[in-house]
């Protein structure tokens, strides 16, 4: 039996997750804070063979976060911890910077609360002597996006989290891989007003990242063409990046 933990699976990129690992030999605990979402996921995923326990909490309450977690490793000593819930967003053209109240939250959601799982489980993990941490990154966290400062700021945080948390466990069994999507067809990039290029279904994206976990890949950009975005990206000179962000902040 292969205990997985996912967060924010009760929609977008967490919930196709959730459906790729819902089989005969797999024990799920979906995290979310929508209750009827989440039982909506762990519904479907029961009805493709999983054993799935649900953990209702909001991320942001970290002392519910901490005892959830607790709890689920000790009662199924967790092998997979997907720490894949977070928080999009732009800020509006007639703005100069993010508003207060939203800077928090979307640095609670997706730098405070992944960091503080991924250390509580690694600990745990570590002294099993194996596991792995998973963290959900973004492509944005390799360009400085003027128009999402702080989601940029979190993702390029994240991701050098993991790299580190990476070299740190590196003789202990435990892995960890850092996924970085582009533009996935969920409710967060629905709601963006820039185009979305390399488009991808959630279904495709969750199929393609449960295969590279299982592979014990360090870091994945998906879909491919953002991989070859990237690389083209390092061999361009800086000034002209921020140019073309500038002038993408003017027209979008």
């Amino acid at each position: 039996m292969t205990n997985i933990l996912i967060t924010g699976a009760s929609s977008g990129i967490g919930a196709a997750l959730a459906n790729a690992y819902s089989m005969p030999g797999n024990h799920l605990v979906l995290c979310g804070r929508n209750r009827e979402r989440l039982a909506a996921s762990a519904e479907h995923c029961r009805a493709h063979g999983a054993l799935v326990e649900e953990a209702c909490f909001d991320i942001t309450r970290f002392d519910q976060m901490v005892a959830a977690l607790k709890t689920a490793d000790e009662q199924n000593p967790i092998d997979i911890a997907i720490l894949n819930a977070g928080l999009g967003g732009s800020v509006p053209r007639q703005r100069a910077a993010q508003d207060v109240a939203g800077t928090i939250a979307m640095s609670a959601v997706n730098f405070t609360a992944p960091l503080v799982a991924a250390n509580l489980l690694a600990q745990r993990m570590a002294e099993r002597g194996a596991g792995r941490i998973v963290l959900m990154g973004s492509v944005a966290g390799f360009f400085p996006l003027p128009m999402a400062p702080a989601y940029s700021a979190t993702k390029a945080g994240l991701a050098r989290f993991a790299d580190a948390l990476r070299l740190r466990l590196a003789h202990t069994g435990v892995g960890v891989t850092l996924v970085s999507p582009g533009f996935i067809d969920t409710p967060m990039s629905q709601g963006l007003k820039q185009p979305r290029p390399f488009l991808m279904a959630p279904d495709k994206a969750a199929a393609i990242i449960a295969r590279q976990i299982a592979r014990g890949a360090r870091h994945l950009i998906v879909p491919w063409q953002f991989a070859m975005v990237y690389g083209a990206a390092k061999l361009i000179p800086a000034a002209l990046i921020r140019a073309a962000l500038q002038r993408l902040l003017r027209t979008g």
